[in-house]
């Protein structure tokens, strides 16, 4: 007899593939050990295939078990939408949404657009988490978020997508310096400069290093930081200079007294979407979400559009992760 997937076991799955070890999994979903190894052990014997393997850097699952991981995430995914919006109903609100959003897009006008959306609509629950680019994909993907909103540079292949707003990536230097009375510059006249890079696993690097290498050109960094405080603070210590996107820095490079520079190429321009899983299955809140976000962001300027007057930024960098209702 075939044994049901419940949610309990593939909670225990994802655990032990994300842990790689199964004292680890069990330890972090509260349950002994022995009696995750006997729920694995009954759900390979249900399905008739091994799901686990042994290899030098611990458990991994086999080609089932990744299959089944994937759908695990996103069964998980959706039950915590569903219990999540009905709990939303017994305290009186009308519906959830849980948005992701990269960093840059949280430092800008994100959080003051949703805060407007739930001046609107004050029964509505809102959940916003930071994340970087890949891993906003992945959650909407997934299903264990309803919308993202990130940078197009992204791979949206697959998904829905609406614009949002836009910002420009601009060069950061010290007021001293000999690009600071430029209007604009080429990408390729800052490579003989010592640079300060953002974050290797976020989406400015990525391109960055992307249209440095289309240009012949291996892209290095005297210093590889986090944060656009202390990029600002770093390039104002007169130890190089930083392509940084102009809204979400300007808080930080008037505060360090800098000189932003725009990059004159088009794909400097940065187009933020909203993104969502294709098809029907936005709930009618999120919906109301995605044509408040809309209405709130300007029109888009074509891609070879000279750069736009700056925008006022938000003031500061939103926390990692914050629930709003």
């Amino acid at each position: 007899m075939r044994r049901t997937l419940d949610p309990v076991t593939l909670r225990l799955f994802v655990a032990v593939c994300e842990e790689r070890n199964i004292a680890r999994a069990a330890a972090r979903e509260a349950i002994v050990a022995s009696a995750v190894s006997k729920r694995i052990a009954a759900l390979e014997q249900s399905i008739g295939s091994a799901l686990l393997v042994r290899g030098r850097r611990g458990i991994a699952p086999t080609a089932a078990g990744e299959a089944l991981l994937r759908r695990a995430h996103e069964l998980l995914g959706s039950m915590e939408r569903v219990h999540a919006e009905l709990s939303e109903f017994a305290g009186g609100a009308h519906g959830s949404v849980r948005v992701v959003a990269s960093l840059s897009v949280l430092a800008e006008a994100l959080p003051e657009d949703i805060s407007s959306f739930l001046a609107r609509y004050p029964s509505v629950r809102v959940s916003l988490d930071e994340r970087i680019s890949p891993e906003v994909l992945r959650s909407v993907r997934e299903g264990a978020a309803d919308l993202g909103v990130l940078w197009d540079a992204a791979d949206l292949a697959g998904l829905r997508t609406w614009p949002y707003r836009t910002d420009h990536l601009c060069v950061a230097v010290h007021p001293a310096h000999r690009f600071a009375g430029r209007k604009r510059l080429r990408f390729a006249e800052t490579f003989a400069e010592a640079s300060i890079g953002l974050a290797p696993v976020g989406s400015v690097d990525a391109v960055l290093r992307r249209q440095a290498a289309r240009l012949g050109h291996v892209l290095t960094h005297r210093i590889q930081v986090s944060g656009l405080d202390a990029a600002c603070r770093i390039v104002r210590a007169g130890l190089g200079i930083a392509v940084l996107p102009r809204e979400a820095a300007a808080p930080y490079a008037s505060a360090a007294e800098l000189a932003m520079v725009p990059l004159a190429e088009p794909w400097a321009l940065r187009r933020f979407v909203i993104c969502s899983r294709p098809g029907d299955a936005l709930s009618a809140t999120a919906r109301l979400l995605v044509d408040h976000l809309r209405q709130q962001a300007a029109p888009l300027p074509r891609r070879e559009a000279s750069p736009a007057t700056p925008t006022p930024a938000a003031a500061g960098v939103s926390p990692q992760k914050a629930s709003m209702r």
